[in-house]
């Protein structure tokens, strides 16, 4: 079966991670975001994907080329103008096939697709949304359905006492072709808000699933998505490189400190003596800790240099970025590519630097 993957959106609620790089090709451990969405559905069979994109269309295609190191055939699908999630995909009509699955792409996720679209087969659904549960319903749009899984009916962010249900949508969809024949051409148009209603006791069902789901849209969701990969949470191709003790450490890297697991070090990466890093670190490559610095529960992407005594907590740094000695940077704060960070600052609070400032020694306590 082939699948459409929506990759349009400017990725505005991760910034500044998207603030220079494509949403799709954000680094996500030791991948790109979007690589564990292809290498998902090569697992379930999937071997030719569209992907339907807007901003920075060129950046995306280079990143991923043609997609065989990820087990599939990836083209690539580019909307002259955003038409919303039903508008890209009759843009992309003539690509399609008969039957095909439709993904969002911000999800971290590993539903049973083969099952999904077993029981899609077995109903002759014209649509079977994937369907999860959440914690807090209030949060999202419900989805009610019928003992024979047919959809009986949505409902927007509920007030508590609404709730009877805690399925959500997980932006995984089985359809048929001729269901775009409810799309209008050259228009912004939602599935979600203008299709789905409409078939409603007409061939919409849904497929509810235990399995893992996230969507990686803000800061914390990547740190989140982030330790659930390292952890074993999700099924991913990186559980066989953590190996039995969940640490990944490149042969180059140089491990003069402490590395708990579980973590990935990649290739260059240089920890000195007295730091520590981990539990739950991705360390980029060419990354440098300095002598008594302590990284936790961080991402710190390709080539930034941490200075002495640093502690990195809770927090995203991306690449070339410069801290310098007794920094600390907590509680879910951001920097973006190429940012300088004198001496004995302090930045909390999620806190979100964007690319190329300089802060100089002491500047802030944030």
């Amino acid at each position: 079966m082939q699948a459409v993957i929506l990759v349009g959106g400017e990725g505005t609620r991760l910034r500044p991670l998207t603030s220079t790089v494509p949403k799709p090709v954000v680094p996500l451990v030791d991948r790109p975001l979007i690589a564990y969405m292809l290498e998902w559905l090569a697992s379930h069979g999937i071997d030719d994907v569209i992907m339907s994109c807007g901003f920075l269309a060129t950046s995306v295609r280079n990143v991923l080329g043609d997609g065989s190191r990820y087990g599939v055939r990836l083209r690539f699908c580019e909307e002259p103008d955003p038409r919303g999630t039903a508008g890209a995909l009759k843009f992309a009509e003539p690509m399609l096939d008969e039957h095909f699955l439709m993904l969002n792409g911000d999800v971290l996720t590993d539903i049973d697709l083969t099952e999904q679209i077993a029981q899609h087969r077995r109903t002759h659904a014209r649509a079977t949304l994937a369907l999860v549960p959440v914690d807090d319903p209030t949060a999202y749009g419900l989805v009610h359905l019928h003992d024979d899984r047919s959809v009986s009916g949505f409902l927007e962010k509920p007030s508590p006492d609404q709730i009877n249900t805690n399925l959500i949508s997980a932006g995984a969809y089985v359809l048929e072709r001729a269901l775009l024949e409810l799309v209008p051409p050259e228009r912004n148009v939602s599935i979600e808000r203008e299709v789905w209603p409409r078939l409603v006791e007409h061939g919409l069902y849904g497929y509810p699933s235990e399995r893992y789901w996230l969507d990686l849209g803000t800061p914390a969701r990547y740190l989140q998505g982030t330790f659930d990969i390292i952890e074993g949470n999700v099924r991913t191709a990186l559980r066989e490189r953590l190996g039995e003790g969940w640490l990944a450490i490149a042969p180059d890297a140089q491990v003069h400190g402490r590395a708990i697991p579980p973590a990935v070090l990649e290739r260059g990466v240089v920890v000195e003596r007295d730091a520590h890093v981990g539990s739950l670190v991705v360390l980029g490559q060419g990354v440098r800790v300095g002598s008594g610095a302590t990284v936790e529960r961080a991402v710190i992407l390709d080539g930034t240099e941490i200075g002495p005594g640093c502690v990195l907590r809770d927090c995203i740094v991306s690449g070339g970025c410069r801290i310098a000695r007794d920094t600390h940077i907590l509680g879910g704060a951001v920097l973006a590519e190429g940012v300088t960070v004198g001496a004995d600052n302090v930045i909390t609070n999620g806190a979100r630097i964007f690319p190329g400032v300089t802060l100089p020694d002491g500047a802030i306590r944030f």
